[in-house]
């Protein structure tokens, strides 16, 4: 997200206010029904009186006019909108700066159990690339005891520890095959925590700064100062600063909702294998190669098809002791989010 030309907030109806302004349009829609049709008689013996009808035709006319003028018509919209949203605000967060906040401790929580997470995965590649190792050494040494047997005319002994020697070695190359994929989790869990510790570090810095920001435009942009604005066409300073915090919120939230999906998904895949078998469930291998063949990561960016290409290439040694990189911020150093408020 460069900037707020490609962002597309939310219509009102589309919002947890939105719901409120919904409800309570309706409840007007109805309640007016029901009194119109209960008071129908009244109000048909009222349009005999001139003043009566005065009135109700006045009533009449301010509608239509509310209805027919686009600035009338923005006003009494805007004035709506806010007060669904103050509703709305009693009993829901909907406040950007407290969203920004509570995503800030999910995603504490998060890299908490995504440190645990890539712990526990890399002991477990540690036992598997074990476990190949040694099955290396028993296929070497029962090739070479076969080999010593086929010398001697022992064809019993040399069958026996033929086959063994197979049997390890598929049981080798299936292994292989499920270390690969453990090493593309590896490689992204590592990768999505070093970006997702950036991104907290990101957001605690706007919310310390912008929430000071936001409420000094709030003392000088007054509610009615920007409804004039935004009625007469102009970009309220006030609307513009809201809707940049809301991009950062819808941002992080689709982020935070990807990073759970892939712990969710990996943690999974994780408990279906059986490393001393060396078998896992196809549902976990299946999920994995589906997120694989899935378009760009959110947390990832690029950097995605870059991690997929080195697992899968040998050359590319993984080094399961080199330590998760902490995010180091320089003085000045640009945040990821400054530019939606230029």
């Amino acid at each position: 997200m460069d900037n707020l030309d490609n962002y597309k907030p939310k219509s009102f109806w589309k919002r947890p206010e939105g719901v409120t302004g919904a409800i309570f349009l309706g409840g007007l829609l109805i309640g007016g029904g029901l009194l119109v049709a209960t008071f129908l008689p009244a109000i048909i013996a009222a349009t005999q009186s001139i003043i009566w009808l005065s009135v109700m035709l006045l009533v009449l006319a301010a509608i239509i006019y509310m209805v027919l003028d686009p600035k009338m018509r923005n006003l009494v919209g805007y004035m709506y909108k806010s007060v669904m949203r103050w509703v709305t605000g009693l009993f829901v967060q909907i406040d950007p700066i407290g969203i920004l906040k509570s995503y800030v401790d999910d995603l504490k929580n998060n890299l908490r159990k995504m440190n645990k997470q890539i712990s526990q995965l890399r002991g477990q590649m540690h036992k598997m690339r074990e476990i190949i190792v040694n099955n290396k050494r028993q296929i070497e040494s029962n090739l070479d005891l076969a080999s010593k047997a086929k010398e001697k005319n022992k064809q019993n002994i040399m069958i026996l520890k033929s086959r063994k020697a197979g049997r390890l070695k598929e049981s080798n190359m299936r292994l292989e095959d499920l270390y690969k994929k453990m090493e593309v989790l590896y490689r992204v869990l590592v990768r999505m925590y070093e970006n997702s510790e950036i991104m907290m570090e990101d957001i605690k810095d706007q919310v310390e700064v912008k929430e000071q920001e936001r409420k000094a435009i709030r003392a000088s942009h007054g509610a009615m100062k920007s409804a004039m604005n935004i009625i007469q066409g102009d970009k309220d300073k006030r609307y513009m600063f809201d809707m940049a915090l809301e991009a950062i919120a819808d941002d992080v939230s689709q982020k935070v909702g990807e990073m759970e999906n892939f712990m969710e998904m990996s943690a999974s895949f994780m408990d279906s294998v059986d490393l001393q078998n060396g078998v896992f469930e196809e549902e976990g291998m299946k999920m994995l190669e589906k997120w694989e063949k899935e378009g760009v990561s959110l947390i990832l960016g690029d950097e995605k098809s870059n991690l997929l290409n080195q697992a899968n290439n040998d050359g590319e040694v993984l080094d399961l002791n080199e330590p998760i990189k902490k995010p180091i911020r320089v003085e000045g150093q640009g945040n990821q989010y400054d530019n939606l408020f230029d």
